[in-house]
This record gives structure tokens, C-alpha cells and sequence, in this order.
């Protein structure tokens, strides 16, 4: 049918701006006669991405179909004839001829394409079906000579990429687009030339040719360059190690004085514990509440190092850590506050006055340059369900929370995915929040956290957005509303038929890799992150806590899981284990199962690598006899510990944003009264983290006490 189609294109090593041809309206024949030059480094992978849009004055635009073609297909010299098809219904096509140059007046291994779009010529070419589009790709296979006087030098092996858009430019040297500039409809005047063989601050003088001026003079002076602006690297920030180094003396007087010990601990006794929540919307946040309250109660929090949550229990560590010393006071204050939070009706959000408030604040993000989506409108509403005012708080504001090692440091998971079109069993990265840096392990990239949502390329960062909000990164990392059917679809068969799933797409996709001579998911290619509830894959935010250099002897596993409440710990066993991560091997037995307890030790003493893991299902054993550790309830008491943690029905159930105040207090005390009455278990597991062995060189780990 008719529509109003343009090509956009982008060639990401080339620029970080997609460029397109005009819009050709109402027709299903569109014909573009544009010209394109692009400017490659052969030394990488250069992806050219087409995409053919249908253009739209009130929605976003509606990408038609998209290809990907790798320029090292076609030599030198060669001359390629391609088509490009779409796998739709609609059999969509690009035929594309192209060809390729190396420009033999420079060494550096630089060469040229050029990508024309026109009308196709003559009866010769594949004729078009219906509903087809059908646009011509031509690589010329020449270009004038750089020119290469005295006074000139571009040749260097460190030689920027650009964008050579040649709609003003007749000079030989092709046009380019400025780093400081904005790329106009390919209109930009701004030739950038990269003079980096040149001594620093040597000038250059320069004529340049150009249309509609005989000559033009410039005159460039070199200066070095900066660092990027993305740390690469699998080591912990300078601000984290330092971090550890404070924290370990907070550590080490709270063991000597928990454990009764004798003796100060030297720095490497000293084991570095880590509390680990999973999600579980209102449920979560309010029973963590509860046992970091039974924590303190035991002197333990000042034992931990790093304190990790995801989904619902992010809720609870960001309110914490708006006090710069939270962990030193009582959490009787941070509960009350959230109760009364959680007993509220949430009807007023979606009221005038606050649908009007939503609107103007998304206008002002999107003013700001922040991009437009349902994550942002429900970062607001549920910032509106957890507090009464606005809250101005960012994630790097927390460094004040941890600059003197005062509290454990604060860890975020997140999954990134592929939004969609993949599963999330098939492509998923977990991505970690601290107050320092936001990154991926899996690539040793880390951003300042005050940095994130900016925008950057090739490593550096080229425009700076304002920091977000603290409730903006609540609303990401509860995001439950960009995911497929597929996963839908996975959720929907049991634990086994999960991993079964999961293997074989893990074959599935080792096999295909061999076949294929460009990267299935590259991450390059995509202009933003698809960030998600790590739900969506495992309920767990311990990603964070195994890596290496973190050096995680014992982990606190808080799960608020109802239903099958060991699911979760399996998968990440299961997880680790076909990842090769070392993790204790987790064996439960049928009664176990059946009649499950209030905590679980896991360990492995063949490998001593992996962490104690000490697990809190969210059970109701004992407690519903004892308000108190080996204090039994009174007749007249017995009703406080009946908790329903088992069905739909039961007040806890996810999608329950409102609690009574009868509910809410049951939930804190039993999580609170499951830490208290495990307390000999948690000192056992502290003291097993202290027994070291020599494992690749790491200092050798004795009998500490």
C-alpha cells in the first residue's frame, strides 16, 4: 500500500548519527536519487544498518524491515551484487550494488564507500512485487586522491572514523561531521580533520577548497586528547577499594566484638560477608525491613560489606540510604515510615493533580533529553505509592552514605535484553548499580553513575543529560512491562522444563555462532539499553557479589519467594554451575521440601572459591509458637503468628500494594524473629568464611580463631 517511506542508515564505526534520505510520500514505489559517502577504518568490524521507515507527523516513525550488511564482504576493487530480503510475510527487498576502494595514498589501512539510493535502470533489474520496496546500493569504486602536501598530515593509525555526507562538498578531502556539532540533514558545513601524528599544540595552516568559495584557510592546532569516559576493566573502582579498606576496620572491630574474640583480626582474616535480597514487590521491601532489623539487633550489620537487592527490595535499600548513617541507628524510624506507606490507599495516584504532575515532569525529562517511554510514567507512580513528596535523592548521592565505610555498600541488579524479538533465556546481561559506577561485568565496561542515561560513543561521553532521579532508576529496576510472549511462555512450564529450555538454547546458540561471520546479539548495534526485572530470568540479585574481585566469602540469601521457595536458589546454582562460577552445590531433601526450615547452610569444601551461602526462605516454622526466641506464645497470642504465605489468596501476594497494619507487623516480626532464632547458625557460617586455603595465589587462609 501507499506509504511515506525513508531510508535511514547508520554505519556505527562510522559516526555516531544515522543519516536518511528524504521522504518520499505516498507511494509503493519510492525512488531516492541520494548519494552517501562514509569514511572506514578496515582495522574493525564495520556493520552498515538500513533501515527502511514509513514516516509518521504523530507517532514514531514504523520501521518497515532492516538489514545488516558487513563491508568487509566486498574487497577492494570488487564489485558485489547483493539482495537483501526481509523475513516477513511481505517479502521485502533490497537489491544492492557494491563495490569498494583502498585509497593507495594512505597507510594506514583506511579506505572509502560510497552508497547511492536511486531508481532502479532498466528492464535488467529485479522487477518488484507487490508490497515491495526495492532501492539500489552502489559502492563507487573511486574517489579523487586526498591530497597530501607538506603542510598536511592525516595519515595515523589512530585515525577517527567519520561521516561524509557530500551534499556541499567538491574538495577531494570528504566532508566531515564536527564531534561538537549536531548532524542537520546532512547540511553541516564543519570539516573536522584528525592531525594526530602532529606534536602537541604544533599548528597546521590548511586551504581547503569548497563550493561556492575558492579557498578557505584554517589554521589547527593538535591537542591530546582525554581518557574515555568508560572505565574497561574486570577490577573493582578506586572508589570501592577505597571504600573496602575503611569498611574492613568497621568489620573487624564488629567480629571481634560479635565472635568474643580476643585478639584484633588482621586485614586478611577478615571475611568479607554479603546480604543479598531477591524481589517480591511490597512483600519484599517490607519483610527486608524486617530482617536487617534482626541484623542490627545482632550486631551483625556492621559485619557486612555489601548489601545487594533487586525489584521490591531496592525500595527498602534506597529509602535507607537517603540517611547517610543508617545502619548506626535503629531501623525502628525507616519501618514505622514504610508502614505507613504501605497502608495508604494508592487510589490518589492516579488522580488530576497528579496525572498532571506525571505529564509535566515527563516533559521536562524529555526537554532535558532523556527519552519518553512507560518506564518513566511508572517511575512516577510508584513514586507516588511510596512516598508523599518528591523525592530528590540520586543514586550518587548514597557515596555519602559510604564515603567513610560507615554501612555496607549498596548493589543493584538489573538484567539488560533484547527487546522483543529475543527471549531473555536467549539473550540477557546482568548489569550492576552502585553509587560509584553502572556496568557490565560480562564486558568489564563501567559509567559514572552520574552519567547514566547520557550518551555516549566509541568510549567517550558526548552529551551529558542531567542525573535522573533516584524513583527513575526505581521504575528501571522493577521494570515488568517490556517483556515478550516468550518469556511468557517460559514461565509457564515448571523449574525442569525451565532449564531444559535454557540448555538447549544455550547449544542452540553455541552452534549457530560457527556459522555466522557477524556477532548474533552485538551490543554495539544498539542505540539504547533494554533494562529489566532480573525476574525475568532468576530472582536473585547475586551476580554482583561473585565477582572475583569482590572475593565474597559469605552471603546472606534473603529470599522472599512464595510458593516454591527454593526455585530460586536452585537456578542460580544451576545458572553458575553451566557458567562455571564457583557456588555451593544446593541438595535439599524431600523433607526439606515438605516441611521446609528457617535457614539453610550450603557450602563446598572442595572448593574453597566458592561462597557460604546461608539461606532465609520466607517460612513460617516456629514462629507461629514463638513471638520471641524460646519464648512461647500465650493462648491470646497465637493468632499473631498465623501468616498466610502459601496461596493467591494470601495478603503477601505480589500484585497487594496495600497492607493493613495487622499484616505488615506480622511480616517484620517473623522476618525479624528468623534471624534472631538463627543466630548460631549465621555465627557458624562467619566463622567456616574465616578458615582460608590457597587458591590461585590468594593469601593463604588459616584457622583465624
Amino acid at each position: 500500500t501507499a506509504s511515506d517511506c525513508y531510508v535511514s542508515l547508520w554505519l556505527p564505526t562510522a559516526s555516531d548519527k544515522k543519516v536518511k534520505t528524504k521522504t518520499i510520500k505516498k507511494t509503493d514505489d519510492p525512488v531516492w536519487n541520494e548519494t552517501f559517502y562514509f569514511r572506514i577504518q578496515n582495522e574493525v568490524k564495520n556493520i552498515l544498518e538500513l533501515t527502511v521507515y514509513d514516516d509518521n507527523s504523530l507517532t514514531k516513525d514504523d520501521p518497515q524491515f532492516t538489514v545488516m550488511f558487513d563491508v568487509a564482504q566486498v574487497r577492494p576493487g570488487e564489485v558485489a551484487y547483493e539482495i537483501f530480503s526481509s523475513k516477513s510475510e511481505v517479502r521485502n527487498e533490497i537489491l544492492g550494488e557494491l563495490s569498494r576502494m583502498l585509497n593507495t595514498e594512505n597507510h594506514c589501512g583506511l579506505g572509502y564507500f560510497l552508497l547511492s539510493l536511486h531508481k532502479e535502470l532498466g528492464a535488467n533489474t529485479k522487477s518488484q512485487a507487490a508490497g515491495n520496496i526495492l532501492c539500489l546500493l552502489s559502492f563507487v569504486t573511486t574517489l579523487p586522491l586526498i591530497y597530501s602536501g607538506s603542510e598536511l598530515l592525516i595519515c595515523s593509525t589512530g585515525l577517527k572514523c567519520f561521516l561524509l555526507p557530500d551534499k556541499t562538498v567538491k574538495f577531494p578531502l570528504p566532508q566531515c561531521v564536527s564531534d561538537t556539532q549536531e548532524n542537520k540533514d546532512n547540511s553541516d558545513d564543519t570539516l573536522t580533520i584528525p592531525l594526530t601524528l602532529l606534536a602537541v599544540g604544533q599548528k597546521v595552516k590548511v586551504g581547503l577548497p569548497v563550493e561556492k568559495v575558492s579557498a578557505s584557510l584554517f589554521t589547527l592546532t593538535f591537542a591530546e586528547g582525554k581518557s574515555l569516559d568508560v572505565r574497561l576493566g574486570y577490577n573493582l573502582c578506586e572508589e570501592e577499594q577505597d571504600f573496602l579498606q575503611k569498611r574492613k576496620k568497621v568489620v573487624a572491630s564488629a567480629l571481634k566484638n560479635v565472635l568474643q574474640l580476643r585478639r584484633d583480626l588482621h586485614e586478611p582474616e577478615i571475611p568479607v560477608i554479603a546480604v543479598m535480597a531477591t524481589g517480591g514487590s511490597v512483600r519484599a521491601m517490607s519483610a527486608m525491613y524486617g530482617h536487617l532489623l534482626g541484623l542490627q539487633k545482632l550486631n551483625l550489620l556492621d559485619c557486612a560489606t555489601y548489601l545487594t537487592g533487586t525489584s521490591g527490595s531496592t525500595w527498602t535499600m534506597t529509602n535507607l540510604y537517603k540517611n547517610t548513617d543508617w545502619s548506626q541507628k535503629t531501623l525502628e524510624g525507616p519501618i514505622n515510615l514504610a508502614k505507613k506507606q504501605v497502608m495508604k490507599s494508592k487510589m490518589n495516584v492516579i488522580s488530576m493533580e497528579h496525572l498532571k504532575y506525571y505529564h509535566e515532569e515527563m516533559i521536562k525529562r524529555a526537554k532535558e533529553g532523556h527519552i519518553s517511554s512507560f518506564t518513566e510514567l511508572w517511575s512516577l507512580v510508584q513514586e507516588a505509592f511510596l512516598h508523599d513528596e518528591v523525592c530528590t535523592s540520586k543514586l550518587s548521592d548514597q557515596r555519602k552514605a559510604v564515603d567513610q565505610g560507615q554501612n555496607p555498600l549498596p548493589l543493584y541488579a538489573i538484567l539488560n535484553v533484547k527487546a522483543e524479538q529475543i527471549s531473555t533465556f536467549k539473550f540477557r546481561e546482568w548489569v550492576e548499580f552502585s553509587p560509584y559506577e553502572v556496568g557490565f561485568q560480562k564486558y568489564g565496561a563501567f559509567i559514572r553513575s552520574e552519567n547514566f542515561d547520557s550518551e555516549f560513543f566509541m568510549g567517550r561521553l558526548v552529551k551529558k543529560l542531567p542525573e535522573s532521579r533516584i524513583c527513575f532508576l526505581e521504575g528501571i529496576w522493577t521494570n515488568v512491562f517490556t517483556r515478550n510472549l516468550l518469556d511468557s511462555l517460559y514461565w509457564s512450564s515448571n523449574s525442569d522444563e525451565f532449564w531444559d529450555h535454557w540448555a538447549k538454547d544455550m547449544v542452540d546458540i553455541g552452534k549457530s555462532l560457527k556459522c555466522f561471520k557477524i556477532n548474533i546479539y552485538p551490543l554495539f548495534l544498539e542505540k539504547h539499553l533494554c533494562l529489566i526485572d532480573v525476574g525475568y530470568f532468576i530472582n536473585t540479585s547475586c551476580p554482583p557479589l561473585l565477582k572475583p574481585e569482590r572475593n565474597v566469602d559469605v552471603i546472606i540469601s534473603l529470599d522472599y519467594s512464595m510458593g516454591n521457595i527454593f526455585q530460586q536458589l536452585e537456578m542460580t546454582y544451576r545458572y553458575c554451575k553451566t557458567q562455571g562460577i564457583p557456588f555451593p552445590k544446593i541438595e535439599l531433601s524431600e523433607e526439606d521440601r515438605k516441611n521446609p526450615k528457617e535457614c539453610y547452610m550450603f557450602s563446598e569444601a572442595e572448593n574453597p572459591r566458592a561462597p557460604i551461602v546461608l539461606h532465609f526462605p520466607l517460612v513460617n516454622n516456629t514462629f507461629k509458637d514463638y513471638k520471641e526466641p524460646g519464648v512461647k506464645r500465650s493462648p491470646l497470642e497465637m493468632e499473631d503468628g498465623d501468616i498466610n504465605l502459601t496461596n493467591n489468596n494470601s495478603p503477601y501476594y505480589f500484585t497487594k500494594l496495600v497492607y493493613s497494619a495487622e499484616d505488615f507487623d506480622k511480616l517484620v516480626n517473623l522476618s525479624s524473629y528468623n534471624i534472631l532464632n538463627n543466630k548460631d547458625l549465621i555465627l557458624q557460617a562467619i566463622q567456616r568464611g574465616g578458615t582460608w586455603l590457597v587458591v590461585d595465589g590468594r593469601p593463604p587462609r588459616k584457622s583465624r580463631w
